[in-house]
């Protein structure tokens, strides 16, 4: 299933954002804490998962205790979002112990980025949920991020994020790679993680759909392969457009001095996406830099690349009696 058929709603004035750490834990408590501080002073209530606090090494704890507390604030009819704490690594041990029809009977806005990517994929593609690929809970309390990323998160789920992708508010150049216009379901996320979920129950669909995605600190030659695999996997032949969002930390750079002599990440990029013959659009605030405008996926959108835009159709989110 690319296309998702279910909605959460509108996070209310005072409501409830239950967090989880299906990946990686926190270093420090303070990086939880500022998060709640943050929901807490614009008037939202945090409810923890009961074990949030877990720590494994670079793990947030068991991987059945991870995944039972996903479980949990789906099915708490207190929690009107589901934030993970953060991304780093671990979500897709824990998508084996998941009960999809807990999430779909329970349709509630579901947010996180990086390693979380391959949450959004199981979570879409098996409960059918609109998902939203955005900050966790230590996010919302990083001294790095920015007003702009927090803010449009939490417009996106107030609203669901229908309209016109912002620019980075900083850089607002956009680089069509390849023009033409589509409107297609949007889906992806992180580049890696969507490789690891090849040649298992839940690898990523891509035919049809309009393929996003963005990576952090892997070098050219790292993108090259993961174009290479899904290419000769057949899932770009089927893509209908391609929006690229930040490869922070892609180029070649003197602290990650691999081969000298490189290509570009836009030289990659052009290598394996114009030959597709799709609209393609690079560097909208999608990933890894100072700014993230939050989106959701599985929802219809439209790929403009000659006016270089990226227009959600319909919002990730529904009010009762309705879908988009």
């Amino acid at each position: 299933m690319t296309e998702a058929l279910l909605f959460g709603r509108p996070l209310p004035e005072g409501g409830t954002i239950g967090v989880a750490a299906p990946a990686s834990g926190f270093e420090n408590r303070s990086e939880v804490l500022r998060g709640i501080e943050w929901w807490e002073a614009h008037g939202y209530r945090v409810k923890l998962g009961e074990h949030l606090f877990a720590r494994d090494d670079y793990l947030a704890g068991d991987e059945r205790d991870r995944a039972t507390d996903l479980m949990a604030l789906f099915a708490d009819p207190e929690v009107d979002v589901v934030q993970a704490l953060q991304g780093g690594y671990g979500s897709a041990q824990t998508i084996p112990h998941l009960d999809f029809e807990v999430i779909a009977q329970n349709p509630k806005p579901f947010v996180g980025i990086s390693d979380i990517t391959a949450l959004h994929v199981a979570i879409r593609q098996r409960a059918g949920l609109a998902t939203f690929y955005g900050y966790g809970l230590v996010g919302m309390g990083d001294k790095e991020s920015t007003d702009f990323s927090r803010e449009r998160l939490l417009e996106v789920l107030r609203g669901g994020g229908a309209g016109e992708v912002p620019r980075d508010p900083d850089d607002p150049y956009v680089r069509a790679i390849s023009g033409g216009k589509v409107t297609a379901p949007l889906v992806g996320g992180c580049l890696w993680l969507l490789l690891q979920t090849m040649g298992t129950p839940w690898e990523v669909e891509l035919e049809g759909c309009i393929f996003f995605f963005e990576d952090y600190d892997a070098p050219p030659w790292y993108v090259d392969g993961m174009l290479t695999q899904l290419g000769h996997a057949g899932k770009l032949a089927g893509v209908r457009g391609v929006v690229v969002g930040d490869m922070e930390k892609c180029d070649w750079r003197e602290t990650r001095p691999e081969w000298p002599r490189t290509r570009s990440i836009e030289d990659v990029l052009e290598q394996h996406l114009e030959p597709l013959g799709v609209p393609v659009l690079y560097k909208l605030p999608l990933g890894h830099g100072k700014h993230l405008a939050a989106l959701p996926l599985g929802v219809t959108a439209t790929l403009d690349a000659d006016a270089r835009t990226l227009t959600i159709e319909h919002p990730g989110l529904t009010t009762e009696g309705e879908r988009p």
